[in-house]
Formats: C-alpha cells, sequence, structure tokens
C-alpha cells in the first residue's frame, strides 16, 4: 500500500513539472512548444498559429516563423499582430520574386544571398501590385518610427522680413558750396568738418576783383538812372534802368544775396570783399582742404559739402527670394540694434533694378523723418518689414515638405497603415507654414514627422515596379541589373 502511494505521488510530481516546463518553455525550445501545444489543446494551437510569425521593426518585409534577429540590420524580430497583412502564413500569399534588401535591382527568382552576403526577401504579389507612390506600412511600424500627422487647413499666412541696414545720407538734401568766379579766401567762419551751419550762416569772405569791378558797375549805373530820373528823355531813362537791372542780375548769378546788395545799395560804397553764406540748413561733412583761410579759389571749386540731416536714407539688403515681397512706398520700421525701445517709421522709396553678383541679393532704399538728428550715416540698423500676408489659404507645416531638387512632396496618411506620396505646388510661406496651391485638399492628413522613411519606401517599391513591370523579373522583357534565375 506505501509503495503505491509513494509511486502515484512521484507519477503526480513528474506530471506537474512537466506541464510547467511545456507551458513555460524557458529555453525557446519548438520541440517543447508542439508538447505544450499538445497538452493545453486545441484552441491554443490555433491562437499560437494565428501569432506565430515574427517581423523586424525597421524591415516588415522580413517575416519569419519563429524569434531571432533581423538578417538586415540585427535587431531582435517582434510578434506580427493578429490582424497585420504580415500576419498571414507564407503559403497563403503568392511570392512574386526575391530581392536584395539593400539592392532593389538585384532580382531572383529563387530564395539566396545577395552579393553583399544578405539572405534574399520575398516580395509578395499584393505588395509588386501596389500603385505608384503608395505605401502600406505594418502598424507596429509606424508607431515604432514615430509618423506623426496633421489635417491641411485654410489659414493666413503672415509673414515677416526682417534684415539689417545702414543709414546714409539722404543724396536729394546734399549741398555743395561752390564760387562762380576767382579770388582769395580771406577770412574763414567755419573751417572744421561736424560743424552745424543754419542757412544764411557765414562761411568765408572772398576778395575777388571782378566782384569789386561789378559792384562799381551797379552803383554807376545806380547814379547814371537817378540823374535820367526826371524823365525829358523817356528812351534814355529806361535804358539806364535797363543797365541797373543788368548789374543787378549780375551780382545775383554770382550768389550775392539780396540782403548784401541792398546793404551796397545803402552805403554806396563797393566792398572789398563779400561773405559766401550757406544757402542750407546742415552739417559740413566734407570740405576742400584742411585750411581755407588764404586759399586761391578757382571757379567751379567744391568748397563745402553740407547735408541737411532732417531726414535720412537706410540702405537695406534682402534675399533675391525675398525680392517679390517688397513694393515702392511699403512700410517699415527701423529700430536702433542697442536701443530696442526707439523705433523709426520709414517708406520704401526705391528698389534697385539689379541684385548684387557676389551676395545674390537686392537694395533697398527707404526714407525716415530724422528730427532729433539721432540717426547718424554709416549706423547700423534692424530693418523689419511688415508684408502682405496670403489669407484664407491651404497650408501645411513646412517640415510636412519634402523637397527633393525638382519636386515638391508631402506625404498622405491614407489611415490603416496605408500612406501616398503626392506632388504639390508651393507658394508663399511663414511663420512655419507654407501654402499648398495645387495637390492636397482641406481635411487632408499630411505626416509632419517620419515622411523621410516613408518617401525612401516609396521609392524602392517604384524602383521594383519599374523593373518588373511587365515581367516579375527582367521588366519589359530587358535583362534588368543584377537579375538572374
Amino acid at each position: 500500500m506505501r509503495k503505491a502511494l509513494a509511486f502515484g505521488a512521484v507519477t503526480f510530481l513528474l506530471g506537474a513539472g512537466l506541464m510547467a516546463g511545456v507551458t513555460a518553455n524557458p529555453f525557446g525550445w519548438p520541440w517543447l512548444d508542439r508538447a505544450r501545444q499538445a497538452v493545453v489543446g486545441g484552441d491554443a494551437a490555433a491562437e499560437e498559429a494565428a501569432t506565430g510569425l515574427w517581423t523586424c521593426p525597421m524591415h516588415p518585409d522580413v517575416v519569419r516563423e519563429q524569434p531571432g534577429t533581423c538578417p538586415v540590420c540585427g535587431m531582435d524580430l517582434v510578434p506580427v499582430p493578429r490582424d497585420a497583412p504580415a500576419a498571414a502564413p507564407s503559403g497563403e500569399r503568392t511570392i512574386k520574386y526575391w530581392r536584395a534588401p539593400m539592392d532593389p535591382s538585384y532580382i531572383r527568382h529563387e530564395p539566396g544571398k545577395s552579393p553583399m552576403g544578405m539572405d534574399l526577401v520575398p516580395v509578395y504579389e499584393d505588395e509588386a501590385d501596389t500603385a505608384p507612390g503608395l505605401v502600406q506600412i505594418e502598424p507596429a511600424f509606424v508607431q515604432n518610427i514615430g509618423v506623426r500627422s496633421e489635417p491641411v487647413t485654410r489659414t493666413d499666412i503672415p509673414y515677416t522680413l526682417r534684415t539689417v541696414g545702414t543709414v546714409t545720407y539722404n543724396d536729394e538734401r546734399v549741398s555743395w558750396v561752390t564760387t562762380k568766379y576767382e579770388g582769395w579766401i580771406e577770412k574763414v567762419y567755419v573751417n572744421y568738418i561736424g560743424e552745424t551751419v543754419t542757412k544764411g550762416q557765414k562761411l568765408f569772405e572772398i576778395y575777388s576783383p571782378q566782384l569789386v569791378t561789378t559792384q562799381t558797375e551797379y552803383l554807376q549805373a545806380l547814379d547814371y538812372a537817378a540823374t535820367l530820373a526826371d524823365g525829358r528823355y523817356p528812351d534814355v531813362t529806361a535804358r539806364a534802368r535797363s543797365l541797373v537791372d543788368a548789374a543787378r542780375q549780375r551780382l545775383k548769378y554770382w550768389d550775392i544775396s539780396d540782403e548784401q546788395i541792398a546793404d551796397l545799395e545803402r552805403t554806396r560804397q563797393p566792398r572789398r570783399t563779400l561773405a559766401v553764406v550757406s544757402n542750407v540748413d546742415g552739417v559740413v561733412i566734407q570740405k576742400m582742404d584742411q585750411a581755407l583761410e588764404g586759399m586761391f579759389v578757382k571757379v567751379g571749386m567744391n568748397l563745402y559739402k553740407i547735408v541737411d540731416r532732417s531726414t535720412v536714407w537706410v540702405e537695406a539688403e534682402v534675399f533675391e527670394n525675398q525680392a517679390p515681397w517688397l513694393q515702392l512706398g511699403q512700410r517699415a520700421r527701423v529700430e536702433l540694434p542697442y536701443d530696442r525701445a526707439k523705433v523709426f517709421s520709414g517708406r520704401v522709396r526705391y528698389l534697385y533694378p539689379f541684385l548684387s553678383n557676389k551676395t545674390r541679393t537686392l537694395r533697398v532704399s527707404l526714407e525716415l523723418a530724422n528730427p532729433h538728428r539721432e540717426l547718424r550715416a554709416d549706423m547700423y540698423v534692424n530693418v523689419t518689414f511688415d508684408v502682405p500676408s496670403a489669407r484664407g489659404v491651404l497650408a501645411v507645416p513646412t517640415e510636412a515638405v519634402i523637397h527633393s531638387g525638382t519636386r515638391d512632396l508631402v506625404v498622405i496618411d491614407l489611415a490603416g497603415g496605408r500612406f501616398q506620396v503626392r506632388d504639390v505646388e508651393l507658394g508663399l510661406s511663414g511663420d512655419g507654414i507654407v501654402e499648398v496651391r495645387r495637390g492636397l485638399a482641406e481635411g487632408d492628413q499630411v505626416v509632419v514627422s517620419a515622411q523621410f522613411l516613408i518617401d525612401s519606401e516609396s521609392n524602392l517599391r517604384e524602383a521594383i515596379r519599374k523593373l518588373s513591370s511587365d515581367d516579375p523579373v527582367t521588366g519589359s522583357g530587358a535583362t534588368a541589373p543584377g537579375v538572374g534565375r
């Protein structure tokens, strides 16, 4: 009796241990899985058959019936979800051909090795017949690469153009002081650069024999006209008045002011020297020599350069692709780099008709009021243009666009792991979004992250599709590169 009880206990313990070992399978033995299926029953076996495939997270075309590592990248294989398209056994999908994982042009009718030593991967009929630009990706792979989508919406695109400018003088308010006669400068009142002058202020006194002679002739004409003022000889009186007018006009042509002529008429004495005055308010920014006193002046010499700083110009540069945003009369804000609280308002007065050959930029000239003379020549300023924005247009984030050189692409999320690469025509851009003029509709879901991986997959499948357009291996009846049987 005791021997029977002991034998029963040992048998029970062995059976329980065997069941625990079959269920856990810590060593991953295939024969142990089969034993577990035999012990558990038909339902567990059916479930295992439905979920017993393994795939690579980065290469969904790699499918194995047992866990292991990916032959392409070496990553651990992950279980395929039960409802994934790749979860069906390979016998239920027709393999069209085999290709190298790293070279889509290397195609074979049978499995084998690629020239790089990698296992060829199968391409199924449903994958090979995919429409151009349409990509089917495993949901697990979509989640692993972090695909993120956003809807296409209608919005306004604000655009702010910022650049740096340089303050320059207003060329329309620059004046030269010169003489229309020869003479010697005897006394100088303004003799250094940067001195502020007002209109009518004396700059220097000059002795000119021509001026003395003309003054004398003017006084003689006045005396002669006064003698004939009784009117007994009207023709002679008119001729005398014409001589006075001619002498007076000659003085004015030589820039002798009305005040100086009136002083000459009052004193009736020709002056040896006459003062040359400034004809504008401004600052002396250039003079002919370090010391003007005692200099002999010839006709047409530029002695002073005076500029009125009540208004200034700002010369800025914008890039070639920003030029269409600007137009004459457009407003701009100008700020001092060291004092952002001071903001000046100006307008675009001129757009230069050419670009810089070296920098490929367009020069833009602004005109600003400078009542307090805070802006000085050659100062750097920050310039901001508030350009008109596109309103109510279809727009996508700029990171959603793939620029391939000759084409602009976006990836459309069709849901369920299906994506489509689509050509688009872009418009204005700004503030992180870009206008789409053609190729999308409002409400379309565009991929804004990992779209480069999807586009690469689309290009890979498109290359294979073209290689196998007529024949699964050769394509159009011609021998494709790397094709063999």
